[in-house]
């Protein structure tokens, strides 16, 4: 079975026979753009087949997102939410595979193991192969990073700057990644190479009032594919990762719920996060 308490604002499609289109996207007015690309569920039936009883469950995905971002919109926003599991093809991953951390734990584009380290596949045999990945990349990570690079084409057409922030959650703990409990807010600007450094430090600077929450800046998670490639701030494309910890706004383990009193109390750090983003880049027009 698929998990038991899906995100409440698009349909659960793991292991179930609709095949979604790779995403999910609203067009705002707004020159910010927000990307989910790990808070799809979807495994189609024949790789679900192959997965262990756990991995079907999905576990490692960022739950909730939608709901928990879901003011964005009243913001002006544009928001694109990817369908399917990061099991299936990660969409923050290099297309070619290459690790975004040398020396560190990691998963694949097309992952073989979970978080905690176990296998994907049931029957080590079923592992994908070079042309699976191939597949796979071209009739989901390729349309979702098209919409990605189209939109934010768009609203800088019409804007002049624009900032992309890429939303992700994870488990507050996961010794495959990081010793300890991860801090809350995990700002990530390629190590300063996404953004503007003004933007990055006051946006540090809101995380770090979250009442009971805690925050750094280019910490463990600096940023993965879709902030390091699309983040140009010398050519007016500002790209920011928020990776948060699911503790924050929802249950970490099964049924993995939405907790909305504890999300309630994050949420207006993180609209004056993304509103402190669109001030930033609508007083700095690129021509």
């Amino acid at each position: 079975m698929g998990p038991r308490n899906p995100p409440e604002t698009f349909q659960n499609h793991a292991m179930t026979d609709t095949a979604p289109s790779p995403f999910v996207f609203h067009q705002g007015t707004a020159p910010l753009l927000i990307s989910m690309p790990h808070a799809g569920t979807h495994v189609p039936p024949d790789i679900a087949a192959r997965l262990t009883e756990e991995a079907r469950h999905v576990p490692d995905t960022d739950w909730h997102l939608p709901r928990l971002y879901e003011f964005a919109r009243a913001m002006g926003a544009s928001i694109l939410v990817a369908t399917h599991s990061r099991y299936v093809v990660d969409l923050n991953r290099p297309p070619d595979g290459a690790s975004l951390y040398p020396g560190q734990s990691v998963t694949g584009l097309c992952p073989v193991d979970t978080f905690d380290d176990t296998p994907l596949y049931a029957d080590p045999a079923d592992v994908p192969t070079d042309a699976e990945i191939a597949a796979r990349r071209e009739a989901i990570w390729g349309p979702y990073h098209a919409q990605l690079r189209a939109e934010l084409d768009r609203l800088k057409a019409v804007h002049g700057t624009v900032a992309l922030w890429d939303a992700h959650s994870i488990r507050s703990v996961l010794p495959r990644f990081f010793e300890g409990k991860l801090p809350d807010l995990n700002l990530g600007t390629g190590k300063g190479t996404s953004c503007a450094l003004e933007l990055a430090e006051h946006l540090l600077a809101i995380a770090q009032t979250a009442p009971g929450h805690t925050a750094i800046l280019n910490g463990r998670f600096t940023g993965g594919y879709i902030t390091r490639h699309y983040g140009q701030p010398e050519a007016g494309i500002h790209a920011v990762q928020l990776e948060m910890t699911q503790c924050s706004y929802m249950q970490e383990a099964l049924p993995f719920d939405y907790l909305p009193e504890r999300a309630e109390q994050i949420q207006p750090t993180l609209q004056r996060m993304l509103q402190a983003v669109l001030d930033f880049v609508t007083t700095r027009r690129v021509s």
